[in-house]
């Protein structure tokens, strides 16, 4: 289960003030999985479970989420894709991960990104979902605002004042996301959801993981085209053709976010990449690697 301490739980080094917990297992190539939101590290742990025979793999939970530190700061210095990636670089110092494989979708995806960007030589390649930057002003059109409601209202006091300590509040909530993100299918068995609205549930807890979106980091803050030159590292892009957030028209640009990629379709796949397609997303960090 998600917070069960056979996985081996372990604190990171603290950086600008917060630590990461971290699961770790395996030996060789060094991999970080990263997770999104309204997740945890629990979202990659199949992908883990894949790997760790042969990787040496580490994942975190974010800032602000799981069991990592939390802390009532300003967003925009805080909680953004830069300070979530420096932690996240500071945990692969502090391990001594040096030349890494990155994989994680939606907020994980966006982390990956910002590292890849940072500390170019660190990172090998990455097996990442979207967001990609090319998406640029769609998730803010009119077709997609049926979607994308949330992280509008995420930045209003409101979301919080409903939510935050609420377990009742917050189960319903982060269900509705996990069914209808999910294809209307069920990705988190009952007792799973039950302990990811039990850590969203804690007092502060829901507030510091809707802090990405109140940095200006969520899909809808996004420049309408890519503010960065392409990466350079290898990159495959798995994409669901069942994501109704990001939908499969949005791919055709990706050269503007990277100078060598290989697409991916994952067919009957929606949002939750690493736990609807493990063996998919495993296979790209092998194909990397």
């Amino acid at each position: 289960m998600i917070d069960d301490p056979s996985w081996g739980f372990a604190m990171s080094a603290p950086v600008d003030g917060f630590r990461l917990r971290y699961v770790r297992r395996g030996s060789g190539l060094p991999v970080a999985l990263l997770h999104g939101w309204p997740g945890s590290w629990w979202d990659q742990h199949r992908v883990l479970e894949r790997l760790q025979d042969d990787f040496d793999v580490v994942v975190p939970d974010l800032r602000g989420f799981g069991g990592s530190d939390r802390h009532d700061a300003d967003p925009r210095t805080a909680y953004s894709a830069d300070a979530q990636a420096a932690s996240v670089l500071g945990l692969l110092d502090e391990l001594g991960m040096e030349r890494v494989v990155l994989s994680g979708y939606d907020v994980g995806s966006r982390v990956a990104q910002a590292i890849a960007r940072r500390e170019p030589d660190r990172i090998a390649a990455l097996a990442i979902a979207p967001p990609f930057a090319s998406f640029g002003h769609r998730p803010t059109s009119r077709e997609a605002q049926h979607e994308f409601w949330y992280q509008h209202f995420h930045r209003l006091a409101l979301s919080e004042e409903l939510l935050d300590g609420n377990l009742p509040a917050v189960r319903a909530y982060l269900g509705h996301f996990w069914h209808h993100w999910g294809g209307a299918r069920d990705v988190l068995a009952p007792e799973e959801l039950d302990a990811l609205a039990a850590a969203y549930a804690r007092p502060g807890a829901f507030r510091s993981s809707i802090a990405w979106y109140r940095a200006g980091a969520g899909a809808t803050s996004q420049p309408a085209v890519p503010a960065h030159p392409p990466l350079r590292q290898p990159v495959i892009a798995l994409c669901g053709t069942r994501d109704p957030l990001f939908s499969a028209d949005w791919n055709e640009r990706l050269d503007l976010d990277f100078e060598r990629f290989e697409l991916r379709m994952l067919e009957d796949v929606a949002h939750f990449t690493p736990l609807e397609a493990p063996d998919a997303v495993a296979q790209a960090i092998r194909d990397l690697s």
